[in-house]
């Protein structure tokens, strides 16, 4: 290795020229004190001096200069790797935008020609007058609504192979939305695409329930991608619990699962939702990974969840992850989510909450991204915030304030509240936790004609409008 020494080398016995060259056992000995101490002081470096014979014919000054360079050439190899990290970024954004280009082109050229169509079919009933041709559009619209009215599928049954065909049902039309097809997108407000962006995030318009859709560059491995989505508990905050009822594999390398998961209402004036879905996980043979998934009904011939008290059954349309691995590392992501959250069951003031494509983006779609982008984050770097304290750590903290916060406003019974007062709806309504998880230990007297509690959380909560 070759170091410039300038003016030092001059006084060093070793050095007879511009440069002074360490051997291998004296690079050796300076890499690990680089490790331990990257930037020692000049009394470390005459330290250093005194404690490696091999190190006592090179003068301190010069030691200082191979720390100097040192640290250059790892400055300058984050850069180069940071900088390759925001290239892969960029092209896979590139290849995004790509993407979504040709889809919009595709969807202009729709509308032209629905446009022209019509265009024509206006010209045409504007010439055609005779009854006959009356007639003919009547006839032609009443077979139009038979045919509306014709289960578009016949019912199946709920054998494996009825649940396969359900499931590759449901994997047709989610990668029909994935790729911009089956649902109308538009841009959402406020979301521009770039190097720093979440991703890019569109909403739908027109369609029936609310639906986002978002694209987006992860730096983490497909399946472990799909393993943390997987994981709603871990990352959707209003998620109170998902319970895999049946799981058995397919012929085809899949796994379908029967779920069924319960919703935090985020108001004491609305009722909790959940869902009894069938999801199905796959490998399409250009090696992406996909997990989709979707309600199950009556219609569709599959097996029924009874209703549970204090929920209303909400409805997912096909919704998922489409996860393709990404060249030098990573993942590109595809998620879809397309629900009907009934909104006939709240009252009228709450139900933009629950019409709202952008809430459900903000509040189910983005949450994902974001869950993924804070553990590429974390398993990229070492992070480790102020006192020692862990991301990880943190965010399980996060989450427990959360659930704790949705439990109290939510008030299920089997969550160990019981109800100890209140005027109604829309007043102040008093519940109490008494069980063995919330106990402190502690005995508190009645003074004011309320029974002795034996220890636990008293919450009192209420729901109010305010004007912003």
């Amino acid at each position: 290795m070759a170091v410039t020494s300038g003016k030092e080398g001059k006084s060093s016995s070793m050095d007879q020229g511009k440069y002074v060259r360490y051997t291998a056992e004296q690079v050796e000995a300076l890499e690990r004190l680089y490790h331990d101490c990257p930037k020692p002081s000049s009394i470390r470096r005459q330290q250093l001096i005194r404690e490696c014979p091999i190190l006592s014919n090179i003068e301190p000054k010069q030691i200082k200069v191979w720390f100097q360079n040192r640290r250059c050439r790892e400055k300058q190899r984050k850069e180069a790797s940071r900088l390759q990290a925001v290239n892969r970024k960029l092209s896979a954004m590139n290849k995004l935008l790509m993407e979504e280009n040709d889809r919009l082109q595709k969807q202009v050229s729709q509308l032209v020609y629905e446009n022209g169509y019509f265009r024509q079919q206006l010209q045409n009933a504007s010439i055609a007058t005779t009854d006959t041709s009356c007639e003919s559009v009547v006839t032609s619209v009443k077979h139009q609504q038979q045919n509306h009215l014709t289960p578009r599928d016949p019912p199946r049954d709920a054998s494996p192979a009825g649940l396969l065909s359900i499931a590759e049902e449901t994997l047709t039309e989610f990668l029909s939305k994935a790729k911009g097809n089956a649902v109308e997108w538009i841009q959402m407000p406020g979301m521009k695409p770039g190097p720093d962006a979440i991703g890019i995030v569109t909403i739908s318009h027109g369609c029936t329930g609310v639906a986002a859709r978002a694209c987006s560059l992860v730096g983490i491995d497909p399946t472990k991608v799909a393993e943390i989505l997987k994981d709603r508990t871990s990352w959707l905050r209003d998620c109170r619990s998902v319970d895999v009822l049946t799981a058995f594999s397919t012929g085809n390398g899949g796994t379908i699962e029967l779920l069924y998961m319960q919703m935090y209402a985020p108001t004491t004036l609305a009722s909790a939702r959940d869902f009894w879905t069938l999801r199905y996980t796959s490998v399409l043979e250009d090696g992406s990974l996909v997990v989709c998934e979707r309600s199950l009904s009556g219609t569709q011939g599959g097996p029924s969840m009874p209703a549970v008290q204090q929920f209303v059954r909400a409805e997912m349309q096909p919704s998922g992850y489409l996860i393709r691995p990404c060249e030098g590392g990573g993942s590109l992501i595809h998620i879809v989510d397309h629900m009907d959250l009934e909104p006939w069951s709240v009252p009228e003031v709450l139900r933009p909450l629950y019409e709202s494509s952008t809430v459900l983006a903000q509040k189910v779609t983005m949450s994902a991204l974001r869950h993924l982008r804070q553990i590429a984050q974390e398993v990229s770097s070492d992070v480790v915030l102020g006192w020692g304290r862990q991301p990880a750590a943190l965010r399980t903290f996060s989450q427990r304030l959360c659930k704790g916060f949705n439990e109290a406003v939510n008030g299920f019974t089997d969550d160990g509240w019981s109800l100890m007062g209140n005027d109604g709806m829309e007043d102040v309504t008093i519940l109490i936790n008494s069980s063995p998880s919330k106990l402190f230990g502690q005995q508190f007297a009645s003074s004011d004609g309320l029974p002795a509690l034996g220890g636990g959380i008293l919450c009192a909560k209420a729901s109010m409008l305010l004007q912003v």
